[in-house]
């Protein structure tokens, strides 16, 4: 799951939030900066950060970035938007397949724990299905590039797309030794 393109489920989610939905109308009034944004919908600093960088993620909201986040510009790509909507409803998104070269055991966990667009549905629990949970961190450790330093918040955007408890699956991945952080959380990386 390196594909960067947004999935229905990312199109979905976004659509489907109620605080994204508001700051979707707050954009829509122009561009504000992410405090403007979480002022403009009453929801705190970090949870608006949070959802702006999902709305960018599925190509609805682009960001102007100036190198310090409280003043980083988002504007409503409305045009985006609607080609998005367009492109999700007529179902153009390929169905999740796992990849042939794999184990039979791991195809069958992953076509049993995925969505159809490559998502995790469902995380197995760590404590009674260890090797199933194992197989799902593999999984989205797949999404991360060896060599290559990630700031949390990235981490966060890349494991939005495969399921919504970014904090939970951070930390197991880092709990599990598949991903690395800094003490402080100011840089993740993929062991190599």
């Amino acid at each position: 799951m390196n594909d960067d393109q947004p999935t229905m489920l990312d199109f979905v989610k976004a659509m489907s939030d109620p605080d994204r939905l508001r700051i979707i109308g707050a954009l829509s009034q122009g561009a504000r900066t992410a405090a403007q944004v979480a002022e403009a919908v009453a929801l705190p600093f970090r949870k608006t950060i949070n959802h702006l960088a999902f709305l960018e993620h599925v190509g609805i909201v682009v960001a102007r970035l100036t190198g310090r986040r409280q003043d980083d510009l988002y504007e409503l790509d409305a045009p985006a938007m609607e080609q998005l909507a367009r492109q999700q409803l007529e179902g153009r998104q390929p169905a999740y397949v796992p990849p042939p070269d794999e184990a039979e055991a791991t195809r069958r966990v992953l076509a049993a724990h995925l969505a159809p667009d490559g998502s995790i549905r469902q995380i197995p629990n760590s404590r009674s299905q260890p090797a199933k949970f194992r197989i799902i961190l593999e999984y989205a450790l797949g999404s991360f590039a060896t060599g290559r330093d990630y700031t949390e918040r990235e981490v966060n955007a890349i494991l939005a797309k495969l399921n919504e408890d970014t904090a939970g699956l951070r930390r197991d991945l880092v709990d599990a030794g598949l991903l690395r952080r800094e003490r402080d959380g100011s840089r993740y990386w993929r062991p190599g």
